[in-house]
């Protein structure tokens, strides 16, 4: 939280570095930045601070853990060149993005109800999809479910006759699930072992650590935004 100060104490760089944990350089890089007010100068050149620009860096560490450091330093801009509008859009476009993060969630663990064990082997005269369809169904280029197989993310069987790529529906749903965790920030390196895992167990287990994870980070950020929206609050009855 800010400190409490009184509105008219002047601060040098080093007492607001100290009172942050930050060095002076920082301090003198996020004024240039736009990320706090302009200081005033003594006559002899020194940077004088306020405890306005206290509630400012306040404002915009309290930021950073929950919309990312370039938008907070958009937001704390926005309302330094007084396009509070502006940084209010900013901070719903985050808030937006923290909403379909965790609609993405609910769309993995939907996938991830609908796997079934698949330990048994499909027969091979089983009707399946092609990678033109299947790439088309779930929003996304042939070349990228070509990456994914090379990957070992999706083992589709061949077509003897054609050679074409035969997509049964437990490769269907491995490339949902795929798709789905690429979406939540997942890496192939990271998603070809959790598969084979649930391919191997027959069963979602491996996966629950990687969901309880993600769960906590979607509510670490939901957290952090709040204590944001706190700061920056009180930077704007502040400058107001």
């Amino acid at each position: 939280m800010g400190q409490n100060l009184q509105s008219g104490e002047r601060l040098r760089p080093v007492d607001l570095a100290r009172g942050h944990g930050l060095s002076t350089q920082a301090v003198r890089n996020y004024e240039e930045a736009g990320i706090l007010p302009p200081a005033d100068r003594t006559p002899h050149g020194y940077r004088t601070y306020t405890p306005l620009h206290a509630q400012a860096l306040s404002a915009f560490l309290a930021l950073v853990p929950g919309h990312g450091h370039p938008t907070a330093t958009s937001i704390m801009r926005a309302v330094n060149r007084g396009a509070v509008d502006e940084a209010f859009r900013l901070l719903d476009e985050s808030h937006a993005q923290l909403l379909d993060d965790r609609r993405t969630l609910q769309a993995v663990e939907s996938a991830l109800r609908d796997l079934e064990p698949t330990t048994t082997p499909e027969p091979a005269a089983v009707s399946g999809t092609f990678i033109g369809p299947l790439a088309g169904k779930l929003g996304i280029r042939p070349a990228t479910l070509r990456t994914w197989e090379r990957a070992g993310l999706v083992t589709p069987r061949r077509d003897p006759r054609t050679g074409y790529r035969v997509y049964h529906q437990s490769d269907v749903r491995d490339a949902r699930l795929a798709h789905q965790l690429r979406r939540g920030g997942y890496l192939l390196e990271q998603i070809a072992p959790l598969l084979a895992q649930v391919r191997a167990a027959g069963g979602l287990k491996p996966l629950e650590t990687a969901l309880r994870d993600w769960h906590g980070r979607l509510s670490s950020r939901s957290r952090a935004m709040l204590t944001g929206a706190a700061e920056l609050d009180e930077y704007l009855r502040r400058r107001e």
